[in-house]
C-alpha cells in the first residue's frame, strides 16, 4: 500500500517518510510519531481507513529515530536528564519542525492536515503555532499542552509508569530488544480493548531490524523539546480535536483537557477504556474525529 521509502533532506539531516494514496489528490494528512518510536507504529490498517476515507497520507521517522539521521549515542543515558532540562541539546523542537517542512516540501504539499500522537502531539501544536500556514487542522492524541514546562508535564505523568518501564531491560540481541519493544508498548496499551500482540511484535521486530536499539533517543527528544521556546497554544486558529485515553497509563487524561481548554475553539474527546495507543477498535471512532476537524480545515 505504501510507496517504496523516500527521503527528505533539511540541511545535513536526511528524514525517512511513507507515502499512503494518491498525494496528489486526496485530501493530505501528515502522522507526527511520539517520543523514541519509529513511524512503524502508526498501524497500517489505520492508515487504510483514513486513506479509504478519501486521505492521502504520510508518515516518517522524527530524526534520531528509524532511518533518518541518527545522533550518536550517550555513554550514561537517562531520562530524567532529558526531562528536567540537564541535557546539552543535539539539536531542538524548531529543528524537527523544519524537518517536517522538509518532508512536506518532498511530497509537493504546501500545507496538510497534521495529527500527533504523544510528543508528536506538542510537535503538531508548535508546527501550527510557529508555522501556521503549514496547518490545515489539528489533531492532538494522548498529549501534553506542548508550553507544559518541566514541572507541569511531571503532574500530567503517572509516576508509577517508571516502575513498570525499569524492569524492561532490551539486552543486545535482535529477540531480546524485539521483546523489551513489545513489552514497553504494553505496559502503556489500552487496558480497555486487547492487546495486539501479533501486530506489536511485528512493528517491533520492524524497528529493530530497521535501526539499532539506541536508549539515549529518548533523552535527546527530551532535551529538544526542553531547549525550545514554545510559542501561546492561544494562538493556533486552526479547527482543533484533543484525543485522550481516560485510562493512559502514561499521560493523564487531564493534560488533553488542558491543552483543548487554552486552543480556541477545540474540542475535547476523552475515550473509555483507550490507553497511550489508539487500539483497533476505536479506529472508526478516530477517523471520524479526523474527518470531522478537517472537513472544518478545508
Amino acid at each position: 500500500m505504501a510507496e517504496h521509502i523516500r527521503y527528505a533532506h533539511n540541511g545535513s539531516v536526511d528524514i525517512a517518510f511513507e507515502t499512503f494514496g494518491d498525494t496528489a489528490a486526496g485530501e493530505p494528512l501528515l502522522l507526527i510519531m511520539g517520543l523514541d518510536f519509529q513511524m512503524v507504529w502508526w498501524p497500517e490498517t489505520l492508515i487504510e481507513r483514513f486513506v479509504d476515507a478519501g486521505y492521502a497520507v504520510v508518515r516518517f521517522d522524527n530524526r534520531d529515530t528509524g532511518l533518518s539521521t541518527s545522533f550518536g549515542s550517550l555513554a550514561k543515558p537517562s531520562v530524567w536528564k532529558g526531562l528536567m532540562g540537564r541535557t546539552q541539546p543535539a539539536y531542538t523542537t524548531a529543528d524537527m519542525l523544519a524537518d517536517i517542512e522538509a518532508v512536506m516540501d518532498a511530497v509537493g504539499w504546501d500545507s496538510a492536515h497534521v495529527m500527533g500522537g504523544s510528543m508528536g502531539s506538542g510537535i503538531a501544536q508548535d508546527l501550527a503555532m510557529e508555522r501556521p500556514k503549514l496547518v490545515r487542522s489539528l489533531v492532538c492524541a494522548m498529549g501534553i499542552p506542548a508550553d507544559a514546562g518541566t514541572l507541569r508535564t511531571l503532574r500530567y505523568i503517572r509516576p508509577g509508569i517508571f516502575r513498570t518501564l525499569a524492569r524492561i531491560s532490551p539486552g543486545d540481541s535482535t529477540d531480546s530488544q524485539v521483546r523489551a519493544l513489545v513489552e514497553i508498548y504494553r505496559a502503556v496499551a489500552s487496558p480497555g480493548y486487547p492487546f495486539p500482540e501479533e501486530w506489536a511484535r511485528k512493528a517491533a521486530r520492524t524497528s529493530v531490524e530497521r535501526a539499532a536499539y539506541d536508549p539515549a533517543i529518548t533523552q535527546r527528544q527530551l532535551a529538544a523539546s526542553r531547549a525550545h521556546d514554545h510559542g501561546d497554544l492561544g494562538g493556533i486558529a486552526v479547527p482543533t480535536t484533543v484525543i485522550s485515553g481516560a485510562d493512559d497509563p502514561l499521560i493523564r487524561w487531564q493534560a488533553g483537557r488542558d491543552t483543548a481548554a487554552r486552543i480556541p475553539g477545540a474540542r475535547f474527546v476523552k475515550l473509555s477504556g483507550m490507553g497511550h495507543n489508539i487500539p483497533a477498535e476505536l479506529f472508526d471512532r478516530v477517523v471520524g474525529e479526523v474527518v470531522r476537524v478537517s472537513r472544518a480545515g478545508r
